[in-house]
């Protein structure tokens, strides 16, 4: 598997995939590894993590260069997904302990007590994404090792690099080699993973390859969690600062190049303050600095995949042959690389794909609203439910629409923004189950009841 650099397509390195045979060595491995590691105790556990979180900050550096060489993510962005990865894997140590504790349900007389343990789910195919390696990985790998399961690690064929990185440091923090293992490939060496019997299958990427992915271990009953994509939409009231507010949503849109899932990707705004905001929000996104994204001052870098472009020039061409106007952007840019002009849409409407089908890059559709009737009305008109925004002056306001919302994580007078302490989780094609949180920690364990009658 040969990886290029997005950015300039230079060749970077040669990797060897794995093999049919590989994949389910690795895989016995994992599963023989498992009852030795969950007798570890969770202090010794918890004793490695502080040293794998420990090894990742003084390496930031090159790691950061690492990550922007094989995406294209601008270095300043890399490494601010390092520095945010500390306080994830913080909120992780801080609470697994208390997750963990046995629950005493009843104690009676006649009865000693009844009782609820947690024990580990047991090897875990860790299937992430490239757009936030660190974040989306550790999401999983963290909160499952220091549970006590093994871990099959598969990083994105455009993040495999980075996934070299994490297991090196991984095992130099004292995991042992058979509890985390490193899988490496395109999408067929995934399939090869989810043919065998795992006890849980966490996934992060489109929703047509989560369903795939759902059907192929539905025989199993192996417990998957999905964490798929968005079509997140922002409400602006008119009672905002329209300043504030498009500079706040120009960065949501377009951080990572909209390489995020919940990056925001259709914006409604209150018709009496619709042309100020499309003004103020359009300078915004001029001011945005194009380029080599090793340098510090680059916002807007490659996209990580050439074969993005197609789907945004599709839903451009689709929104411009049904009336919309093209404000800014539209095209690639003419230079080696993935670049794409930040775009801006407006006079749009919801029979345009940009304003139905997932984005994921530089692209934004704006549309003017009357009331909060119907920006809720459009707002749910999706088959996608992973974040929603309000801006407005009025708490009361946006609760009642936020309320009405079927997304996972709603957002007032902010947006793409992901907490350690909050679940994570989508509805409807967005995906089903949660990272993060302690339901996110809970998630990697089974329950044990226990009735305990005295003799």
């Amino acid at each position: 598997m040969e990886i290029y650099n997005p950015a300039n397509d230079r060749y970077l390195i040669t990797i060897e995939e794995d093999t049919k045979d590989s994949v389910s060595e690795k895989f016995n491995r994992a599963k023989a590894a498992l009852s030795t590691w969950n007798q570890t105790p969770l202090k010794k556990r918890m004793e490695i993590i502080t040293q794998f979180k420990l090894l990742v900050d003084q390496e930031k550096e090159p790691l950061a260069e690492i990550l922007t060489n094989e995406t294209g993510k601008p270095i300043t962005q890399s490494k601010n997904e390092l520095k945010g990865l500390m306080g994830r894997i913080d909120f992780f140590l801080s609470e697994t302990a208390k997750v963990l504790e046995e629950e005493i349900v009843s104690e009676k007389e006649a009865l000693l007590c009844e009782k609820i343990s947690k024990e580990p789910l047991g090897v875990i195919a860790n299937i992430s994404a490239w757009n936030y390696p660190y974040f989306v990985g550790s999401n999983v790998f963290i909160p499952a090792l220091l549970t006590g399961n093994t871990v099959l690690y598969k990083p994105s064929e455009y993040a495999t690099c980075t996934g070299i990185a994490i297991n090196k440091l991984l095992h130099e923090a004292g995991v042992p080699e058979d509890v985390f293992l490193l899988i490496l490939g395109a999408g067929q060496i995934g399939e090869e993973l989810l043919k065998l019997t795992v006890d849980g299958v966490f996934f992060t990427g489109s929703y047509a390859t989560g369903k795939k992915i759902n059907e192929m271990v539905a025989s199993h009953l192996t417990k998957v969690q999905l964490e798929l994509g968005g079509k997140d939409p922002v409400y602006v009231c008119e009672d905002v600062n329209i300043k504030t507010a498009a500079a706040s949503l120009a960065d949501g849109a377009f951080y990572n190049n909209g390489q995020s899932c919940c990056s925001v990707e259709r914006i409604y705004v209150h018709e009496s303050i619709y042309d100020k905001f499309v003004e103020t929000f359009t300078d915004e996104v001029k001011n945005f600095v194009i380029g080599d994204p090793m340098r510090e001052k680059t916002y807007i870098g490659p996209l990580t995949r050439a074969r993005q472009i197609e789907v945004l020039e599709a839903q451009i061409k689709d929104a411009i042959s049904k009336g919309a106007k093209l404000l800014i952007g539209g095209k690639r840019i003419a230079q080696a690389g993935n670049y794409f002009e930040p775009t801006v849409i407006t006079e749009v409407t919801h029979e345009m794909w940009v304003m139905q089908e997932e984005s994921f890059g530089p692209i934004i559709g704006i549309q003017k609203v009357k009331d909060d009737s119907e920006a809720i009305a459009l707002m749910n008109d999706t088959e996608y439910g992973l974040t929603a925004g309000v801006y407005t002056q009025d708490e009361n306001r946006a609760k009642n629409i936020l309320s009405q919302i079927h997304a996972g994580s709603v957002y007032w007078n902010c947006c793409d923004r992901v907490s350690p302490t909050l679940p994570w989780a989508g509805r409807g094609h967005s995906g089903m189950g949660c990272t993060l949180s302690h339901y996110g920690i809970e998630t990697f364990l089974r329950l044990k009841a226990w009735h305990l009658k005295k003799p």
